[in-house]
């Protein structure tokens, strides 16, 4: 979470990189466009203020306009990218729904999207509740009164990733509606419901950590191989990360949490491998220049963000890239390969269900029930 402080006084100079875009007097990259459209989430969220960030950096190291064109909706993002108004995606988690089909996704007018990865910065996430709870571990959260997003399949994906880590489910905690995502970690604080899912850095969890019952975090442990092959058999962008600073944790007290990407700066596999490989190259290049725009933008070091998991295969320009500067390792190639193969048995399960679907007359209002249980038994 970025500070509003922070938030402020970046958005006055967040202008270069929006509305018509600021010409910088330096000579333009041959590999980069001289005029770029970007897309990232609302204006004042972490996400626009990040791609802003990294716009002004390429604005005046290689003299490019790039305005950054807010959405607030997974949608609008995805659709912006999909009829190419923009060149670049800053995403969240849509990026992963789009390429699984996956809910807005799941719909006949989308399906698994192509979609490829530049790099991300690591975020964390994990299942927060109260020290007095006698809540210790995610197996305890059996029976337990755990918050459920409506309308906000990010968050509650997430949780139900944690959850797996125990072997639980949705249906083996109680869970209860709220509003909203911070609603959620309210309901935390006033006890009406005893965990809920928290990315790393909601002013809410402060204030949990200052109230009378205090705060806790229920560990995922790296070195528990079994529960984090239970995370990974249906969400293979979380890995395992380490909370050493922030509400409940220090560098004396980590805290084992899970580890994803956002925003995940995303393309259409289609997009040239020269292309995507300057871009990235920028991008990497520029960090000097970002790097402390706000307090989170360290994260975007390539000795980190170039790594995998993301939502989607990495794109074989960005790929190219690690390999030449000597980031990219076994490990990612072999995660990508194996996240390559996954997308292409998704799109193959779609075409398969699309032409049952056809042969059987199906009417467009039945479809995410029959796509749903196709998913289910074939993926």
């Amino acid at each position: 979470m970025i500070s509003d402080l922070t938030r402020r006084a970046f958005m006055k100079r967040a202008a270069m990189a929006t509305g018509a875009g600021l010409v910088m007097p330096r000579a333009l990259h041959a590999g980069i466009p001289s005029k770029l459209q970007w897309t990232a989430a609302d204006v004042g969220s972490s996400g626009y203020i990040e791609a802003t960030a990294i716009a002004n950096a390429l604005i005046e190291q290689h003299g490019s306009r790039i305005r950054v064109v807010p959405s607030g909706t997974s949608i609008g993002r995805m659709m912006q990218l999909k009829q190419g108004r923009v060149s670049l995606g800053y995403l969240a988690n849509e990026a992963y729904f789009a390429s699984e089909a996956l809910y807005d996704f799941s719909t006949r007018e989308w399906g698994p999207q192509d979609l490829r990865a530049l790099m991300g910065r690591e975020a964390l996430f994990g299942i927060v509740t109260t020290a007095s709870s006698g809540i210790k571990s995610i197996a305890d959260l059996k029976g337990r009164r755990v918050a459920l997003i409506q309308a906000h399949p990010s968050t509650n994906f997430k949780v139900e990733g944690v959850l797996a880590f125990a072997g639980l489910g949705w249906d083996d905690v109680e869970a209860i509606e709220v509003p909203g995502y911070s609603a959620g970690l309210q309901a935390v604080l006033d006890g009406s419901v005893e965990a809920a899912g928290a990315v790393v850095g909601a002013s809410v969890l402060r204030e949990i950590e200052a109230s009378p019952n205090g705060i806790g975090w229920l560990p995922v442990p790296a070195d528990d191989t079994e529960g984090w092959s239970r995370i990974n058999a249906n969400a293979p962008l979380f890995a395992p990360a380490t909370m050493t600073s922030g509400p409940g944790a220090s560098a004396e007290n980590p805290v084992a949490l899970v580890g994803y990407r956002y925003p995940i700066l995303s393309v259409y596999a289609e997009t040239g491998m020269e292309d995507v490989y300057e871009m990235t190259k920028a991008i990497v290049e520029g960090y000097d220049l970002y790097k402390d725009a706000a307090p989170v933008m360290s994260a975007y070091d390539v000795n980190h963000a170039a790594h995998p998991p993301y939502d989607t295969p990495c794109h074989d320009g960005a790929r190219k890239y690690f390999e030449e500067i000597g980031v990219w390792t076994e490990q990612d190639e072999t995660w990508n390969t194996n996240r390559l193969a996954r997308l292409a048995k998704v799109q193959e399960a779609w075409a398969a269900a699309t032409e049952a679907a056809d042969d059987q007359g199906l009417a467009d209002k039945d479809w995410p029930a029959f796509w749903d249980q196709f998913r289910s038994e074939n993926l």
